[in-house]
């Protein structure tokens, strides 16, 4: 070996020496990060486990057995048919209210969300950027903050106790603008919106032929949200409504384990709450598991163009 080659060996070492060095220190950050992200996702999983678990067990396994382990008879099904024979089977009517206002807040979020997005997005307007801020501050307002104050205007206007009265607040979602206006701001470009008015098409047509297909994963993101945030939504049905026939699942379940713990019965119907809960839960895993790769897909595009 020439003392050129030596030379040039020694020159290449130090780098090599670098570069396992960086590739030791990507290999524990990656594994901080994965073990991080089981930590997390095991946080998140372990109420929906117990969930899941306790509504298999009577109610003397619920006070008797271990709460991650099932108990010693397998009384699923009948706690199910304890939930749906309640009351006359009252709890079908919450399942039906919940669909009714979760759906319908949903759809309306979304259609507005949609709708002010794309006008924040593509049109230049005399007071837009204030609006917008005004929009995006609305965002930090907690929703429990704005109960009262809801229930009092919906007192004046006579429409408590009445679907509207948790319907209508449900389509207002500052946070869905917020998404459509930055998915919309480069989903849709320029340059197409001004070959379609050049074709004649109309704005209103514009809008509905053109943006809205390119809008489709983002309005399906709003609407997963809206959807997930009404259905799990407790204060504001709790203030609005007082008939136990409008109330939803969440209000429902509580006043009944709240009722039957007052009278002293709280064991008695433990196991149809927790059953009553699973249920609860079964519609939004099947929403999320059908609209996740819209969701996915609205959430990752809207995020990287933002």
């Amino acid at each position: 070996m020439t003392d050129t080659t030596l030379t040039a060996a020694r020159r290449l070492l130090p780098g090599r020496e670098v570069r396992r060095g960086r590739r030791s220190r990507h290999d524990r950050r990656s594994s901080l990060l994965t073990i991080l992200m089981w930590t997390c996702g095991l946080y998140f999983l372990f109420p929906l486990v117990w969930l899941v678990i306790s509504s298999t067990k009577s109610n003397t396994d619920l006070f008797t057995t271990f709460g991650l382990w099932f108990g010693h008879r397998f009384s699923l099904w009948d706690n199910l048919v304890d939930v749906f024979t309640s009351q006359d089977g009252i709890f079908l009517r919450w399942l039906g209210n919940t669909a009714l206002y979760a759906g319908a807040g949903a759809v309306g979020a979304a259609a507005l969300a949609t709708l002010a997005g794309y006008a924040f997005a593509k049109y230049d307007f005399p007071g837009g950027k204030v609006l917008f801020s005004v929009t995006l501050g609305a965002i930090m307002i907690p929703l429990t903050a704005l109960a009262i104050p809801t229930y009092l205007l919906f007192s004046k206007a006579g429409i408590t106790n009445s679907p509207w009265s948790v319907i209508l607040p449900s389509m207002v979602s500052p946070f869905g603008v917020y998404l459509m206006r930055v998915y919309a701001s480069d989903a849709i470009p320029d340059t197409l919106i001004e070959a379609a008015r050049v074709d004649g098409a109309g704005e209103f047509r514009t809008f509905w032929q053109v943006g809205l297909r390119l809008l489709a994963p983002g309005i399906v993101t709003v609407f997963l949200f809206s959807l997930v945030a009404t259905w799990n939504n407790y204060f504001l049905p709790l203030v609005m409504l007082n008939s136990s026939t409008m109330y939803p699942i969440t209000v429902g379940l509580a006043q009944e384990q709240a009722a039957s713990a007052a009278g002293g019965g709280a064991q008695i119907l433990f196991s149809t709450v927790i059953t009553g809960s699973f249920v609860s839960v079964v519609p939004l895993i099947v929403s999320f598991l059908y609209l996740q790769r819209y969701w996915q897909t609205g959430l990752a595009t809207g995020g990287v163009k933002g």
